[in-house]
């Protein structure tokens, strides 16, 4: 599936033609301020070396996952990631909605919805059998995004350990 390919996207507020493409090793910089802005809406830390390498890792090893940049026509106005895991627990290819990220003056307009149809289709074509995603409790617009789009709660605590070299 080419999904590069414009998609005609119809907002509450008015028409737009909605792009999808493949992120390149030349979006990494746009990318980096997304991010930062991302980052700062959820109050994680954000450390701009390491962003970059993992995402650049990304952006140039397809093995990894996906990066697509959202565009409205004119301009970028978001993006998304998609990161690939294997799991037992769901019998196969798992991946993960590592971020999604809209300019805030373009949110509740769709967009979102688009990129979650996006990533599903893509998910279908690389043999995903689950996909998943975290989200901040208190951000309750994108849980019911999410919700609407058939992720569910699994009750479940997401804990991280770092490990460091």
């Amino acid at each position: 599936m080419d999904y590069s390919a414009p998609t005609p996207q119809r907002s509450r507020i008015h028409a737009m033609e909605l792009t999808f493409r493949l992120a390149e090793h030349s979006d990494v910089d746009r990318l980096i301020v997304y991010m930062r802005q991302l980052y700062v809406h959820d109050g994680t830390p954000f450390d701009e070396p390491a962003a970059r390498r993992a995402l650049d890792g990304v952006v140039r090893d397809r093995s990894l996952g996906r990066v697509w940049m959202i565009g409205d026509g004119r301009d970028t106005v978001g993006y998304v990631v998609l990161t690939l895991g294997y799991s037992l627990e769901y019998r196969g290819r798992d991946a993960f909605v590592d971020e999604l990220f809209i300019q805030p003056s373009q949110r509740r307009q769709g967009i979102g919805t688009r990129a979650l149809r996006l990533v599903e289709q893509a998910c279908r074509d690389l043999g995903v059998r689950a996909l998943h995603l975290e989200v901040e409790r208190v951000n309750v617009a994108a849980q019911a995004l999410y919700r609407r789009h058939g992720f569910v709660d699994h009750d479940r605590c997401l804990m991280t350990k770092w490990i460091e070299d």
